[in-house]
């Protein structure tokens, strides 16, 4: 596959000559395309994990921290996830053309609302190459084109997987631009795609603070944040323990380096003597390093919990590290939590269905949750086969952005010569 590395307007030039084929496109063709790409997959995995491996190898992998390194790599159960991601997507229903509203109005128009697609999606996103194929296949479904800007430290798996997208849209007579796979040019070419008027529709930045900062100074196309996952669990003084231990820990351990994983635990005072010495044992245990505010470490029993600063409330580690502070009460979790987080996704653990109802009315997030894990934010739990990002914003999509989420309405309005008076 051709990648332009340096002509960011002749690649998105590229994606939108393929729009109109794409938002055309009937849903079997769509489907057919997708289980080719599946195939693909599977029968591209030897070349796909060589490429993979050259991109460990490279001198810019050997600066990344362990939890980038883990999303860099690819295995062949990996590969096979996300094969089994595109039949997924493949099985679920096609948005493009649903019917959402139908009247006829007093002078005899009939107005009809539809889905339709947006056009020309683009993405900036870092070391994960199952974004590429996830990204592709929502795309693809949903009548979209899309460009795919990943990670230089991923750019050798990741056009060894766009070369399999692109081979499975021609093969099923799609156009292969509607998948376009763009690499180099570094920050400067991501200003320049966010200038991209009337040729993106969508632009959705996978990345840090310092991405979105850079996106929110020069972007004039739409743009959807996919931003930091400064995620919290809140144990309720009247939560099953057992229950807020195992919850705290799968948010923390179970994949530290995404954006559902917990960067914060916050404890009840009235519950912290009985829970923090087991739960903070349990996740040291688990290779966590832990900081906590003055009361969590007078509680900590002999688990060793460093002295958290002002900024680690504000940091999304990514990583096996933990800040813990005590609060008194569910107002304050919630005050804490909407002053520090990032409206990602937020948990409390509790018995009590007014505290409950108390959270999830007051903390302003994308997803809440009670008595489950932050893990599950993410468009393959949620049943959308996959997920492009998950937005923090409130316009146009919140949460795992999904299929219906790539779609936006357009008025169809039928008449027999009604002209306005």
């Amino acid at each position: 596959m051709e990648a332009i590395a340096s002509d960011i307007a002749a690649d998105t030039l590229r994606a939108k000559g393929a729009a109109r084929a794409m938002g055309a496109a009937p849903t079997a063709v769509k489907n057919q395309a997708l289980e080719v790409i599946a195939r693909g997959l599977g029968e591209s995995v030897d070349a796909i994990l060589e490429a993979n491996q050259a991109d460990l190898a490279d001198e810019r992998a050997q600066s990344l921290s362990t939890a980038l390194i883990d999303r860099l790599t690819l295995t062949r159960e990996r590969i096979e996830a996300m094969a089994a991601g595109v039949l997924e997507v493949a099985a679920l229903e096609d948005p493009v053309g649903e019917l959402l509203e139908t009247k006829t109005l007093e002078n005899g128009l009939e107005m009809n609302k539809v889905r339709v697609p947006l056009g020309v999606v683009a993405v900036v996103y870092e070391a994960r190459p199952n974004v590429t194929i996830d990204c592709a296949a929502l795309t693809i479904k949903s009548g979209n084109s899309i460009l795919l800007k990943g990670s230089s430290y991923a750019e050798k798996t990741n056009t060894a997987l766009a070369e399999v997208v692109r081979a499975g849209l021609a093969e099923s007579g799609l156009p292969q631009d509607a998948v376009v796979m763009s690499v180099g040019g570094g920050r400067e070419s991501i200003s320049e795609l966010a200038t991209q008027d009337g040729v993106v529709d969508l632009l959705i930045p996978r990345g840090g603070e310092g991405l979105k900062k850079t996106l929110e100074e020069v972007a004039t196309v739409p743009v959807i944040f996919a931003a930091a996952g400064i995620c919290h669990v809140y144990v309720h003084s009247d939560a099953d323990l057992e229950m807020a231990r195992a919850i705290a820990y799968n948010a923390k351990v179970q994949r530290p380096g995404v954006c559902n994983a917990a960067e914060t635990l916050l404890v009840d005072s009235e519950v912290a003597a009985a829970f923090l010495p087991p739960a903070l044992e349990s996740l040291a245990g688990g290779g966590v390093e832990l900081v906590g505010d003055e009361i969590a470490r007078e509680n900590a029993g002999d688990t060793p919990v460093g002295e958290a600063t002002a900024e680690d409330w504000d940091t999304e580690y990514l990583d096996l590290k933990l800040a813990v502070k005590v609060v008194d009460g569910v107002e304050e979790a919630i005050e804490h939590i909407n002053l520090h987080g990032s409206g990602h996704s937020d948990a409390i653990v509790t018995e009590n269905a007014q505290a409950a109802e108390l959270f999830t009315q007051g903390v302003d997030s994308a997803a809440v949750y009670v008595n489950a894990s932050t893990r599950f934010t993410d468009g393959f739990e949620f049943g959308m086969g996959a997920e492009i990002g998950v937005s923090t914003q409130k316009l146009h999509a919140r949460g795992p952005v999904g299929l219906r989420e790539l779609t936006t309405t357009k008025y169809v309005v039928r008449g027999d010569g009604q002209v306005r008076g």
